[in-house]
């Protein structure tokens, strides 16, 4: 369980085993949305900024956009082919000691779960 400060968030979520069936595009030839991401992306502020990536091509980006916007999930930067590798995110502490970064790792094509709440004295 996070606690997050009632400020607004920026997620940073990876398509493939996330929020979608790893390479469903590709076997099954179409996405499937995994369980969890529709209530996930309901509970999100609507001044949250999220930032999708993927190591798609270019080539696979209308299909990918039309999967997303007819399942009602919603990003503001979609990038494409980022590297199969460890993503790494790096942040500051704010003075006052608040984390600003924070990581989950999911197993991959499971449910999308967050577990946190809003803490008002962060």
């Amino acid at each position: 369980m996070f606690d997050f400060s009632t400020l607004n968030k920026t997620w940073i979520l990876d398509v493939d085993g996330t929020i979608v069936k790893h390479n469903g595009y590709k076997i099954d030839g179409y996405d499937t949305l995994l369980d969890g991401v529709k209530e996930f992306f309901a509970q999100l502020n609507a001044d949250d900024k999220v930032v999708l990536l993927t190591a798609r091509k270019e080539e696979y980006l209308p299909a990918l956009k039309e999967f997303l916007e007819l399942n009602g999930i919603r990003y503001d930067y979609l990038l494409l082919d980022m590297p199969m590798g460890e993503r790494i995110l790096v942040n500051d502490r704010k003075p006052s000691g608040l984390d600003m970064a924070f990581s989950v790792n999911k197993d991959r094509d499971k449910k999308l779960e967050i577990k946190y709440k809003i803490n008002e004295e962060l």
